[in-house]
């Protein structure tokens, strides 16, 4: 199952009118969310309660993994302190990056290709 069943990416994308329309909308709406202002990125916020993101955590390399985890308990110490960083420490939109994102794509094509390939019958000969 998808992480976000139904999206409007996709259709935006596809209409440079509306695409252009959005980029604004966009931006404030990541300004907004004070996940940068903490540090943070974007695939920081993907909950880890589900199986496969627990796996693809798995599968991140050592390094990511570590930076995760840091950019995490220092939101929290901030959070818990009600302080913000310093502006200069807050995440830039070129460092939000997806990190997590794709290796949860990969894993759900490998779950669908699994699921597809075990519900396969077996052609009879007449």
């Amino acid at each position: 199952m998808p992480l976000i069943p139904y999206t409007l990416a996709p259709f935006i994308q596809a209409r440079p009118w509306l695409s252009k329309l959005f980029k604004p909308l966009a931006g404030w709406y990541h300004g907004a969310a004070g996940y940068r202002q903490m540090g943070l990125r974007a695939d920081d916020l993907i909950s880890e309660e589900n199986e496969t993101v627990l796996q693809a955590l798995r599968r991140l390399p050592p390094k990511e993994a570590y930076d995760r985890i840091y950019r995490i308990r220092r939101a929290t110490q901030l959070s818990l302190q009600q302080k913000i960083l310093p502006r200069a420490e807050w995440t830039k939109p070129e460092e939000d990056v997806p990190y997590l994102s794709p290796v949860l794509e990969q894993l759900d094509a490998e779950l669908k290709e699994r699921a597809a390939l075990d519900t396969l019958a077996p052609l009879k000969k007449h």
